[in-house]
């Protein structure tokens, strides 16, 4: 099936070997419908399994789908089938950071350009509770306009994978651009641990060479525990400044991300802070488990970014009840019900006494009711998150006239605070009008009798 002119799941060709690696090959893709190039990741079920690697495997997943950035590289989607793993991801065809490297030293301006957009995406897999864990210049690739995109989420940890002390305790990671906490396994804070990480490699890129290195491990990891290293001449002394902050070896005084972007070298160049947009590029989170549940008679195309998008009819008929209801609702193989953007429930309520409902959340929530046509009520923020101002969607639709589907959605800002204030306000606070949310049932409920007169 990994021959090159192999068509993998009549979606895509499959091309050269890009690389190879113990559990895994990487080949170029073509989309057999844009004609768009694609990496393709193939991962040996039977390799994975047996030693032990199962959960890593899930994690990359997981994390690679909640991370959108313009420096990480994006996943497109998931396949699977018996004996494979497919990751489709986007194609990064200028190659490793290292490659560059490996010819010398960077001059001082390509250097701090690649670091700015390594701190950028760093700080916002942070920001979505992703740990990176073995940032290096290897998994450092580049586009063919020389920008950086972080790979290989491999050995990333999230925020839930976190012991009761906040700490993460896995040691793991490439041992030259290890942070000092993790090598001594007393647990480490993964944000910290990644700052040391790209300070470590903005060393490499400005000296050619590796900051700690010695042939006996222990010694290295001395160094490393001691933050044991020297600068060479050429080094400008706001360099020296800067790395002699990210380089601390007590995680508690190291410098933050927040400082790192408000040093002045690295604010050099910058014509405006770093921004990107991603409304639009957020995906529901996949469900990991599903790819390794994929047998002979079950290929599995876990969802693609551009496919499965729900239809919204204003008037249902018998068959937009029917797929919108849990028992025939195929989304549930392949989505985490409590991460997806919209959510929908029914009711036995007439729909001035949902809208009142809603309306009355809306106030609590300091949320302002913008716009009422019909069944939609559009609910908006007062107050700028980290993506704008949340906006709230809820539309009812008339199944009988006591007899509701009402369908609540994030129409903009922050997809982490609009699951939020889902979980903790609008779905408690609506529990009193709610016949079922969609998902927590196994079949197609009949709708409940009218309330008497």
């Amino acid at each position: 099936m990994e021959n090159k002119g192999t068509i993998l799941m009549q979606r895509y060709e499959l091309g050269k070997l890009l690389g190879q690696g113990t559990f895994a090959k990487v080949h170029h893709g073509r989309n057999l419908k844009t004609g768009t190039s694609v990496a393709i990741k193939i991962i040996d079920k039977e390799k994975v399994f047996k030693v032990g690697m199962i959960n890593q495997i899930k994690r990359e997943i997981s994390v690679m789908r909640m991370v959108r950035h313009p420096n990480v590289v994006e996943l497109y989607e998931v396949m699977a089938s018996k004996t494979k793993i497919y990751f489709v991801m986007e194609y990064v065809k200028g190659g490793e950071l290292f490659n560059k490297v490996a010819k010398g030293k960077l001059k001082e301006d390509a250097a701090r350009k690649y670091f700015q957009q390594l701190i950028s995406a760093v700080d916002y897999c942070h920001s979505r509770g992703v740990f990176h864990r073995d940032l290096k210049p290897e998994n450092l690739l580049l586009d063919e306009n020389e920008n950086l995109k972080v790979s290989d989420f491999g050995l990333s940890a999230l925020a839930e994978s976190k012991h009761q002390d906040g700490l993460l305790h896995t040691t793991c990671g490439t041992p030259a651009y290890v942070a000092p906490e993790v090598i001594n396994r007393k647990g480490y804070d993964g944000s910290k641990a990644d700052i040391w990480s790209c300070g470590v490699i903005l060393y490499v890129l400005l000296a050619g060479y590796l900051p700690f290195h010695d042939s006996n491990l222990m010694e290295m990891y001395r160094k490393i525990g001691k933050a044991d290293f020297k600068f060479p001449n050429w080094f400008s002394p706001e360099v020296r400044r800067l790395l002699t902050k990210i380089l601390d070896p007590n995680p508690c005084t190291r410098i933050s991300i927040a400082k790192i972007m408000e040093n002045s070298w690295f604010c050099k160049g910058l014509e405006k802070p770093i921004t990107f947009e991603t409304e639009g590029r957020e995906l529901n989170p996949l469900d990991a488990d599903a790819v390794f549940s994929a047998n002979e008679s079950n290929t599995l195309v876990v969802e693609s970014k551009n496919e499965l998008v729900a239809a919204k009819p204003c008037n249902l008929n018998a068959f937009d009840i029917i797929s919108f209801s849990a028992g025939f609702d195929l989304s549930g193989l392949f989505e985490e019900r409590d991460r997806k953007k919209e959510e929908r429930f029914t009711s036995n309520k007439a729909a001035s006494t949902i809208i009142s409902k809603l309306e009355d959340i809306a106030r609590r929530l300091r949320l302002t009711v913008k716009k009422k046509d019909g069944g939609l009520l559009k609910m908006e923020g007062c107050k700028e998150g980290r993506k704008g101002v949340l906006g709230i969607d809820a539309e009812i639709f008339e199944i009988t006239p006591f007899f509701h589907l009402v369908e609540v959605k994030k129409s903009s800002g922050d997809t982490l605070e609009y699951q939020k204030v889902m979980k903790q306000d609008i779905r408690p606070a609506l529990k009193d009008i709610v016949w079922t949310w969609q998902g927590e049932q196994q079949q197609l409920a009949l709708p409940p009798p009218p309330p008497p007169e």
